[in-house]
């Protein structure tokens, strides 16, 4: 396959599509635990000192760039797919039959990407817009504890927040799954034992991220 097939044809999408899958789900595991510092309940001081390595690491700044370059080409393809998908369909979902085995968020994989989507725009304008250009126009860290109790303790925010990690769950229990399918790992014997995986990964991980603001909104946090 050459490198104009791995960004025009099917095939290649979905390799795309599996592979920044897969680096996304590991940065998920990264950012969760980066963001769990919180849980140390010590006014921020020990989250506040992770983000700021973070931040002002020059690995890390490249490493960020690489996230976002994988952030936007997986968005694009997925879009791309849909768009594809939806093209190729005569019928409507209300109308079209699914096998049994298909799960309704399987099905809906498109909009759960397009609710994602609005819930990461979301959330760099609350966690990354304003920080960055503190850092790089005025030299200044800014509290990151502080701007995350502030957001959490706000209940529309709060309830969008829950919105967003409700179609993040779903989302990942399909991705999951399908990315090491999309990459050729499809065995009658390995399969479960990935979507085993792939259900506790997403629970779990979801279950952390909701955590983080149930807590400030509840007031277990300082």
């Amino acid at each position: 396959m050459t490198w104009k097939n791995l960004f025009t044809s099917s095939i290649g999408k979905k390799l795309l599509m599996g592979a920044t899958g897969l680096f996304l789900i590991i940065f998920l595991i990264v950012h969760a635990y980066i963001n769990s510092m919180i849980f140390y309940n010590d006014g921020g001081v020990t989250f506040n000192k992770v983000a700021y390595f973070m931040s002002r690491n020059y690995l890390m700044r490249i490493l960020e760039a690489g996230l976002f370059a994988f952030f936007i080409l997986h968005i694009i393809q997925g879009l791309l797919l849909w768009r594809k998908n939806q093209a190729a369909r005569h019928l409507s979902y209300a109308i079209q039959k699914f096998p049994s085995n298909i799960k309704w968020y399987s099905r809906y994989m498109g909009w759960l990407g397009t609710f994602l989507l609005l819930f990461l725009i979301m959330h760099l304008s609350h966690f990354w817009i304003g920080t960055k250009s503190e850092m790089y126009f005025n030299g200044n860290e800014k509290n990151l504890y502080l701007e995350m109790k502030e957001v959490f303790t706000n209940s529309f925010l709060f309830a969008l927040y829950m919105i967003g990690l409700v179609s993040l769950l779903f989302h990942l229990l399909h991705g999951f799954q399908s990315a090491f399918q999309t990459l050729g790992i499809n065995h009658r014997r390995w399969t479960p034992i990935i979507k085993g995986i792939g259900i506790f990964y997403s629970v779990a991980i979801c279950i952390l991220f909701a955590m983080m603001p149930v807590s400030f909104m509840m007031g277990w946090l300082q």
